[in-house]
């Protein structure tokens, strides 16, 4: 079976190469599939496309059979070869190279979905006329895997729930503090990155954020 649509999901989990920790790729996606993810991102930026292509391909059997969709940050070639669920990629990764709309970059015969990431309104705005099929509104709280970003905080989730129509993330510093916070500002989903990486039991943390989010209905 295929991954449940995007409107349905709610927890957004990452497998980042800089958090493994020894971990090897296949454990650390496993855990985060028998948690409840329903989407998991790889993300691995220090690494070379073979490498990133590599771990893609060793982890896809996992997500497949657990109906979670796998995204690939960055990397499009490699979502299309592998045939990903989606590809998520910056605003400077698609607007700054050139691209105006998803179909200048993903081929009319394949289903690959494409997630951009946004800052602000404006640039929200721009990703939805841009055909993507979700956007991710961060960073809500200061983290360490965007330590140049600031804080976009609650104002932008609050804005975002009243104005954007396409399915939407939360991300940036959210743990089972502040997780909360932002669902009461109008998240309905949320990406979690180091609060579950961290976590002494990946399965469990993910589980707790799951719990949370499916006690809030459209």
């Amino acid at each position: 079976m295929d991954p449940k649509p995007l409107d349905q999901c709610r927890l957004y989990t990452f497998l980042d190469t800089s958090y493994l920790k020894e971990r090897s790729p296949e454990e650390v996606t496993r855990q985060l599939c028998d948690g409840g993810s329903d989407l998991i991102q790889l993300r691995a930026k220090e690494l070379p496309n073979d490498s990133i292509r590599r771990i893609a391909e060793s982890i896809f059997p996992i997500t497949e059979a657990a109906e979670v969709g796998l995204v690939i940050n960055d990397r499009l070639e490699i979502a299309l070869e592998i045939g990903a669920f989606a590809c998520h990629l910056g605003q400077e990764d698609f607007f700054d190279a050139g691209s105006s709309h998803s179909s200048d970059l993903i081929p009319s015969d394949r289903s690959l979905k494409l997630g951009l990431s946004s800052h602000a309104p404006e640039q929200a705005e721009r990703a939805v006329a841009a055909g993507a099929d979700y956007i991710a509104i961060g960073p809500v709280y200061a983290t360490p895997t965007k330590p140049a970003s600031d804080p976009v905080t609650l104002d932008y989730v609050r804005w975002a729930a009243h104005n954007v129509s396409i399915p939407w993330f939360a991300i940036g510093g959210i743990n089972l503090e502040n997780v909360d916070a932002v669902i009461s500002a109008g998240a309905l989903r949320v990406c979690v990155v180091s609060a579950i990486l961290n976590a002494p039991d990946i399965a469990l943390a993910c589980q707790n954020f799951k719990n949370r989010l499916l006690s809030v209905r459209n």
